[in-house]
């Protein structure tokens, strides 16, 4: 497809993702989803990056011109909009944010009325009626069939019940010392009102959006400032977010992030633990480490693997009949709470497992050892089919001759390819990375 990539439509915002490209996607969104309509209201939500006043506009405007009322409701999280088109009863809803992206680039993420990511068939259906002149000229509305506009401000706390219903009402986090990390995206509101109406003793960082410092140094991709001041106000945990709260990475007591495998491996013993592992199973992506697998297969669960993407992981989760999933880098479901990755569901999840269990982070989310794993992102000129390239298949089998395991694609969302090596002797990972890295650079990049 020439629009969506691997989470909705993204790119830089005024070049990629112009007011233009904006308002004809929302047009044919509109379209889309009209034939399915029961209410005729789609929910808008956005991050806090600058370029969301353009695109949020324009999005308006796509929408009304083809009778859609449109609901806005500003700065919110990507699972804030999954939970919200349902619940206010939407034929859907549109979440303006390239997550974890600098604050120049933006997205256009789709959610149909059950709040559920729109599937590949789904985003090519919209996409071919996008470059359809004829039916965007036919679907445009007049007179009274416009459709309205309307902000509503008053959403942020059904959110936040929502969120408090997935900690067990029992307990409190009372006496607790918790610092987040906001970074400066569409959680810096609801985060630590609902840290701190559980009673936790809250500080906060990042939590002044300007507009351009949205995920800048900060947040689940940096949470190295997270560590500092967790260490230095001897806090108990600490919690860092991506611009659009989908994506939570946790520092431990001393300060020390933990890995993302962990996180989902001890979650999962938790939940299984309590009765609450529908039918024992696990969804990672192809990237989460092999030792997770083996962890979880000693507690006799089921590991399921799909393609990454916290969407494909929802899928594995309907599929397989089963509530819980993830990725490594962060994305977790509790699919019992949310329909996307949402790192306040996930934070919490982590609270109650230390409520439970009474251990401090750092000991009881290190169960097990990851094996050696290396990832180079290698930025490309072209994003030539692998299976093209010659010599491709030849070093591919010679890494897993080595019982090195491999995954090598391209980013979704960026000139990025992604290289992942994967085995029991890091001397061995370390050449293997070179010689992948030097074939690539070579084959890529003239």
């Amino acid at each position: 497809m020439k629009l969506f990539g691997t989470d909705g439509v993204r790119g830089k915002a005024g070049k990629k993702l112009s007011a233009f490209v904006a308002m004809r996607l929302a047009m044919a969104a509109g379209i889309y989803f009209r034939k399915n309509s029961i209410t005729n209201k789609i929910l808008v939500g956005k991050d806090t990056r600058r370029s969301g006043y353009m695109i949020e506009n324009a999005i308006v405007s796509g929408l009304t011109a083809v009778g859609y009322d449109v609901r806005q409701i500003g700065p919110m999280p990507t699972p804030a909009i999954a939970f919200l088109t349902e619940d206010m009863r939407c034929d859907a809803g549109i979440m303006i944010s390239a997550s974890h992206n600098p604050y120049f680039d933006n997205g256009i993420k789709f959610f149909d009325s059950l709040g559920n990511k729109l599937g590949e068939e789904q985003e090519r259906e919209i996409e071919k009626i996008y470059f359809d002149d004829d039916l965007i000229e036919k679907n445009q509305k007049m007179e009274f069939d416009i459709g309205r506009s309307k902000r509503v401000d008053d959403v942020i706390g059904r959110y936040i019940v929502q969120i408090k219903n997935s900690f067990p009402k029992h307990l409190t986090l009372k006496g607790l010392r918790i610092v987040l990390d906001t970074a400066n995206g569409a959680a810096y509101k609801v985060a630590p009102t609902v840290f701190s109406e559980l009673g936790a003793d809250v500080i906060i960082i990042n939590h002044e959006p300007n507009g351009s410092n949205i995920n800048l140094n900060c947040g689940a991709l940096h949470p190295e400032e997270l560590g500092e001041e967790v260490r230095r106000l001897r806090a108990d945990v600490g919690f860092a977010f991506d611009g659009d709260a989908d994506r939570l990475v946790v520092v431990d007591e001393k300060g020390n992030p933990i890995h993302g495998d962990k996180l989902l491996g001890k979650i999962a013993t938790f939940l299984k633990s309590q009765n609450r592992l529908t039918n024992s199973g696990v969804c990672v992506t192809v990237m989460s480490n092999q030792a997770l697998e083996d962890y979880l297969g000693g507690s006799n669960i089921k590991i399921f693997r799909c393609d990454v993407g916290d969407k494909n992981v929802l899928e594995c989760l309907y599929r397989e009949k089963i509530a819980f999933g993830g990725e490594q880098s962060g994305h977790i479901i509790l699919s019992d709470f949310a329909k996307t990755g949402d790192a306040l569901v996930a934070a919490l999840a982590v609270m109650h497992c230390v409520l439970t269990e009474k251990q401090k982070v750092s000991k009881l989310f290190n169960p097990f050892e990851l094996y050696p794993q290396m990832l180079h992102n290698m930025k490309i000129d072209n994003k030539i089919p692998l299976s093209e390239l010659k010599g491709y298949e030849e070093l591919v089998d010679k890494f897993e001759n080595k019982k090195i395991r491999v995954l090598i694609r391209y980013s979704g969302t960026e000139n990025l390819l992604r290289i992942l090596l994967e085995g029991r002797d890091e001397k061995e990972l370390e050449e293997s990375m070179e010689k992948a890295v030097k074939f690539f650079k070579s084959a890529l990049n003239e």
